[in-house]
C-alpha cells in the first residue's frame, strides 16, 4: 500500500497495526518500527534508557516524514505565489525607488 504524495511506502498492514494496538493518529509510513518499539518498552517496563536503537529509528522516520511534508508545502506555496503574480500582472523584479 502506498500513500499519495510520500516518498515512502506503508509497511506494515492495518491487521498487524490493529493486533498491535496502534493508535490511529500514530498508523502513519513509520508504523513498522513503532510496533517492535512498543513490544520492547513494555518488555522494559518503558524504562528510558531501555530500547534507544528502537525508539532512535522510529523518530528519524517520523523527522523524515515531517520533512517531506514542509518541503512539499513550501513548493506548493511558491508555485501558488507565481501564479497569484501573473494574475495580478505584478512583475518579478520590482522597481527601485531610485529607478
Amino acid at each position: 500500500m502506498e500513500v499519495e504524495g510520500s516518498s515512502k511506502k506503508m509497511i506494515a498492514t492495518q491487521e498487524e497495526m490493529v493486533e498491535a494496538r496502534v493508535p490511529l493518529p500514530y498508523r502513519d509510513q513509520c508504523a513498522h518500527l513503532l510496533i517492535p518499539l512498543n513490544k520492547c518498552r513494555s518488555a522494559e517496563l518503558y524504562l528510558p534508557w531501555k530500547c534507544e536503537n528502537e525508539r532512535h529509528i522510529y523518530e528519524k522516520c517520523e523527522y523524515e516524514l515531517v520533512m517531506e511534508r514542509l518541503l512539499k508545502m513550501q513548493k506548493i506555496r511558491e508555485e501558488e505565489k507565481i501564479k497569484q503574480q501573473q494574475h495580478q500582472g505584478i512583475p518579478l523584479i520590482p522597481k527601485t525607488a531610485n529607478a
